[in-house]
């Protein structure tokens, strides 16, 4: 981690990530912490459909396929906070999660660990994330879009999220008091062929 990532005193600015474009798609799976057998896990899509920097705001959609119980993709639409120390901190401060929960959370990324202590000193906003190669953000799914909210899943908690800006590669790891801790998330992004990263504009109606 660069030497400037921890640098103090200096003013915030917006997280900004090509990454994260409107458009932008990413495939991967979500699995509980540990793995027991093989339908602990199931195959996952987001696709990115708004991106405010200069509010720290992002959304987007997920769509879990292979889900137990479903013979059919479960889609949810998302809503996320960018940590810019502007907006948003390391600490969540809503969503049932308390401070030891943001830290036990936080500290499952490598990309965090150079922040640890000063979250514990309450330090942590005066950090300038901004040159960071990772971004760190939380994922809060609002509601589902393509079955009833009765359908016996749970969208009541958030993920903890951090990526790589360069690569794309992402990592989250779900929050629920009341799930199985620690479920992860792991993402890459969709490219087409000879073409790099998809970054089409599309807004999410």
């Amino acid at each position: 981690m660069p030497a400037t990532s921890l640098r103090q005193g200096c003013s915030p600015k917006p997280i900004f990530c090509s990454l994260l474009q409107a458009g932008q798609r990413f495939q991967g799976i979500q699995n509980s912490w540990k793995l027991v057998k093989d339908l602990d896990y199931w195959t996952v899509h987001v696709e990115i459909q708004d991106y405010i920097p200069e509010k720290g705001y992002i959304c987007g959609t997920m769509e879990a396929i292979d889900v137990p119980r479903f013979d059919y993709p479960v889609i949810t639409f998302w809503e996320g906070q960018i940590v810019d120390n502007i907006h948003y901190g390391f600490r969540t401060g809503c969503w049932e999660a308390t401070e030891e929960d943001d830290l036990r959370h936080w500290s499952q990324f490598s990309a965090f660990r150079a922040l640890e202590r000063v979250f514990e000193i309450d330090r942590a906003r005066q950090v300038a994330l901004h040159p960071l190669e990772y971004v760190f953000m939380r994922w809060k799914e609002r509601y589902f879009v393509n079955v009833p909210h009765n359908c016996g899943l749970t969208i009541a908690g958030f993920y903890y999220v951090c990526m790589n800006r360069i690569t794309g590669e992402t990592q989250g790891y779900y929050f629920d008091p009341d799930s199985l801790p620690f479920q992860k998330l792991q993402l890459s992004p969709c490219c087409l062929r000879g073409q790099g990263f998809t970054c089409p504009w599309y807004a999410f109606q």
